[in-house]
């Protein structure tokens, strides 16, 4: 459980009594970090530490086994990583311990700043005068060239894309969504031409679905210099 005086002289993302039942709650200068799971029906549970950011990112550090080295991962990966069978459903998927017992992360306070950042990115697309729109986009499998396809709808999945268009050696089966192998056969081309644009479903890219930076698709804890420079410029 919290240490409740740590938990008010922490960062102060979230009231004491809101913590105070959860298992591994720790404080750090500008994150909350709980201890979470995912189950599978054929690998049981995987634990991990999840850390909650003011600015609504969440990133996890798995311990499913001594060796595991995997962190930074988003939520989506993770559940993928644990080897469940039902994916694309993290916020239900994902838990934490409250009293004992299991609770998803759906219905705690941890999605507080995660549902703000949602909220706050359509209020600030729809001022300036349309609706959030990120075209799907594409990226190559270092292993057998075959180009998948990334829907950018939500901040998860922009984030799921960027970490990918980042990764020189990214493959096929590190698609975190659904199961896919380089076996699998690539998208025809006459269906890559659809790609979500609301204005035409054929666009090849324009202002309505072409995004060149929004709070949406960029990253405050990235190092990329993509970030850095949005970052930089949003607190200018």
């Amino acid at each position: 459980m919290a240490n409740e005086e740590e938990v008010q002289c922490g960062s102060m993302l979230f009231k004491q009594e809101e913590l105070q039942e959860m298992s591994g709650v720790s404080v750090g200068g500008d994150y909350v970090e709980v201890m979470c799971g995912c189950t599978s029906h054929r690998y049981g549970d995987a634990v991990a530490r999840l850390r909650v950011f003011p600015s609504g990112d969440l990133e996890i550090t798995c311990e499913c086994t001594p060796g595991c080295d995997e962190d930074k991962l988003t939520p989506a990966a993770f559940e993928k990583h644990s080897g469940r069978e039902t994916a694309r459903k993290w916020k239900n998927n994902v838990w934490v311990i409250i009293g004992g017992e299991k609770v998803p992360l759906s219905k705690t306070v941890l999605l507080k700043y995660y549902n703000e950042a949602s909220k706050k990115c359509s209020r600030s697309n729809k001022s300036q005068g349309g609706k959030v729109c990120h075209r799907d986009e594409f990226v190559g499998c270092n292993d057998c060239g075959k180009e998948r396809r990334f829907r950018l709808r939500s901040r998860d999945e922009c984030r799921v894309h960027h970490n990918a268009m980042a990764d020189p050696n990214w493959k096929c089966s590190d698609f975190p969504y659904d199961k896919i192998t380089c076996e699998g056969e690539e998208e025809r081309g006459s269906r890559k031409v659809y790609r979500g644009c609301t204005r035409s479903p054929t666009c090849k890219g324009c202002t309505s679905c072409v995004c060149f930076g929004c709070e949406l698709c960029r990253f405050s804890d990235c190092t990329c210099q993509t970030c850095v420079d949005f970052t930089s410029n949003v607190k200018a």
